[in-house]
């Protein structure tokens, strides 16, 4: 299932949103504020956050920011009461992925929120498909002709965020940050491990390959 986040510090809009998402088969948490969703992201892995901008702690610009400039590059939709094109405008300068204001219309959010996670290639389907092989991102599993195999989960979620942007560069630091958590007390050279691991495990496959790109960190290449 799609894990989404909803940053509100409103209980009833929490409870709301909540209750139309897990709907559509979503499967969602919530926290109050920008504070709380940065904790909550170290334990837990989120593909989509939906994101008040009036809290306390940490408001909804300062969250994004914070995220954008670690390299977190999740998608964000802004919900807000506030409708001025100032307001709209600074929420895509820190790095929002779209904006909708309240009262919101709960088939335009839904509809916002699915282009969001094709955008992202997390789709609905949660695969990804090269030639022979599929990637399951429910199951954690990498099939080819017929024969399955499950990857432990960082490894796997390391192998989807490439091959979901190929040829894309991703630094280590990057890559540390979205999955293993920017407050990780892991090293980056785990990173180098997990790609080191991947390599011996798909070693000879056709359909795809890890590259280093040196001084800046790993790409995918789809070779199909």
């Amino acid at each position: 299932m799609v894990n989404i986040l909803v940053v509100d510090d409103d209980k009833n809009t929490r409870l709301l949103f909540k209750a139309i998402l897990e709907r559509e088969k979503y499967n969602v948490f919530t926290v109050s504020n920008g504070s709380e969703a940065l904790d909550f992201m170290d334990k837990e892995h989120i593909d989509l956050i939906v994101l008040d901008i009036m809290m306390p702690q940490m408001d909804g610009y300062e969250f994004t920011q914070t995220l954008r400039s670690s390299n977190i590059s999740l998608p964000i939709l802004m919900v807000s009461a506030k409708q001025f094109p100032s307001d709209k405008r600074r929420g895509f300068l820190v790095g929002t992925d779209d904006y909708i204001t309240k009262p919101i219309d709960e088939d335009e959010m839904l509809l916002r929120i699915k282009a969001l996670l094709r955008r992202s290639q997390i789709v609905t389907e949660r695969r990804i498909v090269i030639g022979d092989v599929v990637l399951d991102y429910d199951s954690f599993t990498v099939s080819k002709n017929g024969q399955q195999q499950e990857l432990p989960q960082k490894e796997f979620l390391l192998l989807y965020k490439l091959l979901s942007y190929p040829s894309r560069i991703f630094t280590r630091i990057q890559l540390m940050d979205e999955i293993w958590g920017a407050d990780s007390e892991t090293g980056w050279e785990t990173v180098t491990v997990h790609i080191g691991r991947l390599r011996k495990r798909f070693e000879g496959w056709n359909e795809f390959e890890i590259i280093s790109v040196r001084g800046l960190g790993y790409k995918a290449v789809k070779k199909i």
